[in-house]
């Protein structure tokens, strides 16, 4: 799946915790279904391999009627994720695959999430390459908020559950 684009997307967020708490959060697929989907979505893992060069394969199912056209289904996306780097409490790589039929969203892009330790807890970014042309920046932008949030408040309510 070659994809044409060379837009960059990202966003990033200050999280009240260190960063090894927020790889492992990557590292767990029971946690990593619980916060990665954006708003209006769910998850669920198919399979998954947290090393370098292993993958998971994880369906988003939106919820309710409001989604965009051009989805594997009427109602989800199937993501594929190759982990290209791993870098405990520091950074992960991925190449993430879209599966469409629509060629707009179909594709491959790089996506590498950075942990950089701060005053204040973790600052963590999201930064994408070559994002499938079909995926309008603001809600990419808006969905990897809402992604960076979800990860906020589940590690953070670990942190008060311990």
């Amino acid at each position: 799946m070659k994809n044409k684009s060379s837009r960059i997307d990202s966003a990033s967020r200050i999280i009240k915790t260190v960063p090894q708490a927020v790889y492992q959060a990557f590292m767990d697929p029971k946690a990593l279904v619980t916060w990665l989907p954006p708003k209006g979505m769910e998850g669920r893992i198919d399979a998954f391999d947290a090393r370098e060069g292993g993958f998971y394969r994880m369906t988003l199912t939106y919820i309710g009627l409001d989604h965009p056209v051009g989805k594997p289904s009427n109602n989800s996306d199937v993501v594929q994720g190759e982990f290209l780097k791993l870098i405990p409490g520091k950074r992960i790589v991925q190449r993430i695959v879209f599966e469409s039929e629509e060629p707009a969203f179909a594709g491959s892009m790089i996506m590498t999430w950075n942990f950089d330790e701060v005053p204040e807890g973790t600052e963590v970014t999201i930064v994408c390459e070559n994002v499938p042309e079909g995926i309008r920046q603001d809600d990419h932008e808006a969905g990897m908020s809402s992604t960076l949030a979800n990860l906020a408040a589940f590690l953070e309510l670990q942190k008060t559950v311990r």
